[in-house]
């Protein structure tokens, strides 16, 4: 049974497999550019990221949010390489789930596919309020007032009453919801509309999807450069530049006020600013030359997202304090109000290319969940109604319906801060699987026209750098492997623990205190894991000589896990192990590898 579970597609057969072309009614339509394919990256990543958690993740870290921003992006370029080298050799539908097929085996190829749920269907969910929160905001600038308990869920009003809130909007939502056998009828409509109205055009076709994608890009684009261009002009006229070094606990000015701790808690939130560039790898079987323009298309959405969210981040730590986002679900409007920027008419504009900017991620995510049930269907871990392509519209017409049902129907009972954390750890496993993947597969020689991952030889220097890593922590902090080894908070993380908190609510601190001590913890011992997992690629790179790229990707993929919480982890492997029940009960006596 254990090398059954590790049973592998060999490239050619899944080149095969999609120009066969015999899947539910035909291929899939290529009909897609370098042009198109950069355009959906950076309509996935531009969006949410930007627009709602960006707020979070500056409270978090503060300024030197944007070096969390840079590490991401250079992990993100190294995995984007990963996956152009797998675009090119495989220009089949499936994403990350079919590369891991062909490299590491069965069993990981479903784990990553269940992964990839909660990317890109519960990733939605997340989008979905969020693009909620903006529509309404951009209703009321209009005068027009939808009922509180229409437009927010029901789980985040039950837990903001639960924790005591006064505000308003939670308040009238809850007194005001009718009640049906005395449950509260509290639902988010904006966001199931949304749902609805994107499913139905991802259903419709790949030409539809890619023209209201190109134009949502052009539109947002230019809302985001007078972001920054007005709020740039403004920081420095109105001299805000100092809040660029806010003062810590300590009352020492710092560009990392919570320190290098404080940025790395911010990974959920900056990370999900970048989920979604994968997405392209997904629409390989309609790109019209998928070995040059998937990697093309990939890199350069990266590249530009990445220059955008630094420029955003010092506008935003720039125009305010850090400490006062918090809570701020739409930061890009928020710095531009009375009291902050004072800019009414750019409260509109934003709220404006919000709409847009989330209407765009969620397009091309709900894309890219179908086709890799699609790919799932065609190697049968899943039931052949997946795998279905509609006739006239040629898209995998069942499973974006199911994903439809995916998204929508958790909408009614859960939350985006529950989401979000959900969704983030699941990715950036899926990116560690890539990497690892281009490892495994063998060496091919090199083709015009097709993109290969560059070759550098890693045996030497992949453990020079696993040491000086090491050296310039310990560089940077002369207690660095004392504090690693010490899961006790230490007097300056206590006082940051419960600042802010009243000294008399003594409940409120130790509530704070066991949760930051939870949190060094679990950061303490991933970060040990992490540095173990290092040595040991390092040993075995000395003896097979693997390629630098890829285990750079893998490397500072790993090192942004070390920021997931502990519940991050619980529910992860909850997720994990309920996708492995599926997997054992159909997936495993189904799939054509088993078939023979």
């Amino acid at each position: 049974m254990a090398s059954s579970l590790f049973r592998t597609k060999k490239i050619s057969d899944l080149t095969a497999q999609q120009d066969e072309g015999t899947h539910g009614g035909g291929g899939l339509k290529r009909m897609l550019t370098a042009r198109d394919l950069t355009f959906f990256g950076i309509a996935a990543i531009l969006g949410a990221g930007s627009f709602s958690s960006l707020g979070g993740a500056v409270y978090g870290g503060g300024p030197g949010v944007i070096l969390l921003f840079v590490i991401t992006a250079i992990a993100c370029a190294f995995t984007a390489f990963c996956y152009s080298e797998f675009a090119s050799r495989i220009p089949v539908s499936g994403s990350a789930y079919t590369y891991a097929y062909a490299s590491f085996g069965e069993i990981f190829a479903w784990i990553i596919g269940w992964a990839l749920i909660m990317e890109y269907s519960i990733g939605n969910i997340y989008v979905a309020f969020s693009w909620s929160d903006y529509f309404t905001s951009l209703l009321s600038r209009c005068s027009i007032h939808l009922p509180e308990y229409l437009c927010t869920s029901y789980m985040e009003v039950k837990h903001e009453m639960a924790r005591g809130s006064t505000a308003p909007d939670v308040l009238a939502a809850w007194n005001n919801a009718p009640q049906i056998s005395g449950l509260r009828i509290i639902l988010d409509v904006p966001a199931l509309l949304i749902n609805f109205i994107i499913t139905f055009l991802v259903y419709r076709g790949i030409k539809e999807s890619r023209n209201a994608s190109n134009l949502m890009v052009i539109l947002k684009m230019l809302v985001v450069l007078l972001v920054i261009i007005v709020g740039g002009y403004l920081i420095f006229s109105n001299k805000l530049t100092g809040n660029w070094l806010p003062e810590n606990e300590l009352g020492a000015r710092s560009f990392m006020p919570n320190g290098f701790s404080g940025v790395m808690m911010a990974v959920s939130g900056v990370f999900f600013a970048y989920i979604g560039f994968d997405a392209v790898s997904v629409l390989a079987e309609e790109s019209k030359n998928p070995q040059k323009d998937l990697p093309r298309g990939m890199i350069l959405s990266l590249v530009i997202c990445t220059i955008v969210y630094i420029l955003l981040t010092l506008v935003l730590t720039g125009a305010v304090h850090y400490k006062k986002f918090a809570g701020v679900g739409d930061p890009l409007a928020f710095i531009f109000e009375e009291g902050n920027l004072n800019v009414g008419w750019m409260q509109f504009f934003v709220a404006i290319a919000a709409v847009v900017a989330m209407t765009s991620v969620m397009l091309v995510f709900q894309m890219g969940q179908p086709r890799i049930w699609m790919s799932m269907s065609r190697d049968g871990l899943l039931p052949t109604r997946f795998q279905k392509i509609h006739p006239k519209f040629k898209t995998p017409s069942f499973a974006t319906i199911v994903t439809g049902l995916v998204v929508g129907l958790p909408i009614l009972f859960t939350d985006k801060t529950f989401v979000l954390d959900f969704t983030s750890i699941a990715t950036l496993f899926a990116f560690v699987l890539v990497c690892g993947g281009v490892l495994l597969i063998p060496v091919r020689e090199k083709e015009a026209g097709k993109f290969h991952i560059p070759y550098i030889n890693g045996k030497i220097v992949y453990p020079m750098l696993v040491v000086a890593a090491l050296a310039v922590a310990w560089s940077i902090n002369h207690h660095y492997f004392t504090e690693l080894f010490s899961f006790a908070l230490t007097p300056e993380e206590t006082r940051a623990a419960i600042s802010g908190i009243d000294p008399a609510d003594n409940a409120a601190i130790q509530f704070n205190l066991a949760d930051a001590a939870l949190a060094k913890k679990t950061y303490n011992v991933s970060t040990i894991i992490f540095w173990l997992i290092c040595f040991a690629i390092a040993i075995i790179t000395f003896k097979k000589q693997y390629s630098l790229i890829p285990l750079l990707g893998l490397s500072t993929c790993l090192y942004l896990l070390t920021g997931m919480t502990a519940n991050n982890w619980a529910w992860f492997a909850g997720w994990m192990a309920l996708g492995l029940v599926l997997y054992f009960m159909y997936g495993y006596k189904k799939s054509k590898l088993a078939q023979g």
